[in-house]
C-alpha cells in the first residue's frame, strides 16, 4: 500500500518545487523598461530576490523584491552626491550617496562592467541636468551678459 503512494507524493513535491522556482523567477523579473542593472543571484543577499537599479535621466531607483511586496528607494538625479564602486573577486558593489541626508544606497553583486556603466550613466545624466539651466539663463541674459527686459 505504501508503494502506491510514493509516485503521487514525489509528483506533489516536484510540482511544489516547480511552482517555487517559477515564483522566484517571476519576482526576479525586470520591474521597468530602460537602463536596469540586476544583481547576480550568486552574490550575497540576492539569492532569492536579486536587487535591481533603474537609472533614468531624472532619477535612480533601487528596487528589491520581497516575498510579499517590494522595497523601492528613489533618488532624484540632482541629489546623487557620489557613486563609488567597490570591486571584489567576483562581483562589484555600487554605493550611491545622496545629498539629502538619507543613508547611502548599497547595491551588492553587480558585474564590474555593469557597475562601471551605472556610474557612467549617473554622471552623464547629472551633466545633462546641470547644463540645461545654464542654457536657459544664457538666453535670458542675452549675448552681452545683461538682462533683457521686454517693454511694451
Amino acid at each position: 500500500m505504501a508503494d502506491g503512494l510514493v509516485f503521487p507524493a514525489a509528483a506533489v513535491v516536484a510540482a511544489i518545487g516547480i511552482l517555487l522556482l517559477m515564483f522566484f523567477a517571476w519576482k526576479g523579473r525586470l520591474f521597468a523598461d530602460g537602463d536596469i542593472f540586476r544583481a547576480s543571484r550568486w552574490s550575497r543577499g540576492n539569492r532569492l530576490f536579486p536587487t535591481q537599479v533603474l537609472i533614468t535621466p531624472t532619477s535612480v531607483v533601487h528596487y528589491t523584491p520581497e516575498l510579499v511586496g517590494r522595497k523601492e528607494h528613489s533618488i532624484h538625479i540632482a541629489h546623487v552626491a557620489s557613486v563609488s564602486i567597490d570591486t571584489n573577486l567576483l562581483f562589484s558593489d555600487v554605493i550611491i550617496e545622496t545629498s539629502g541626508g538619507t543613508a547611502a544606497v548599497r547595491c551588492h553583486g553587480h558585474r564590474k562592467a555593469d557597475a562601471v556603466r551605472m556610474k557612467q550613466l549617473i554622471e552623464q545624466h547629472q551633466t545633462k541636468y546641470y547644463r540645461a539651466p545654464a542654457k536657459q539663463s544664457a538666453v535670458a541674459f542675452g549675448e552681452g551678459g545683461h538682462a533683457e527686459v521686454a517693454r511694451g
